[in-house]
């Protein structure tokens, strides 16, 4: 039997759009592997989604057990609030990132997912590892 997968995730923006980057960590036994990447014009929520999709993406057997944790309020709520899945039946209509939010349904119905709300910036080394490496991939598109 698979062991649960533990997915921290955080996004951010220098600028609201501006310079992006999200961060992963994901944890599973004894294995451990981070993530990060970004755009030059984004916004934090694209990122906080993006970091997300890009870790349940990683994920390579199907049906896996995960627990995300995020900070994000605007992601947390969406899935867990059943929002998400009104948008989807109104197919996104004057909803904001829709192509992101259609890349996260099809890579979270490929495994069974549960969301977990964290403070963010409260000591939670996950999630401070995460804005650590989202921040890093922000700044690399700041001129």
């Amino acid at each position: 039997m698979a062991l649960p997968i533990e997915l921290y995730t955080d996004g951010s923006s220098r600028g609201n759009p501006g310079p992006g980057g999200y961060g992963v960590v994901l944890r599973s036994g004894k294995h451990y592997k981070e993530l990060s990447g970004g755009e030059p014009l984004t916004t934090n929520n694209r990122m906080e989604l993006m970091a997300v999709i890009v870790g349940l993406e990683a994920l390579l057997k199907p049906n896996s057990e995960v627990t995300v944790y995020s900070d994000s309020s605007y992601v947390v709520n969406a899935v867990s609030k059943g929002w998400l899945f009104d948008w989807e039946r109104k197919q996104f209509d004057k909803k904001a990132n829709p192509d992101l939010w259609q890349r996260f349904l099809q890579v979270y119905r490929r495994h069974r997912v549960r969301f977990v709300w964290i403070k963010g910036h409260a000591g939670h080394p996950e999630n401070e590892r995460c804005d650590q490496l989202a921040v890093e991939a922000a700044t690399r598109f700041m001129k």
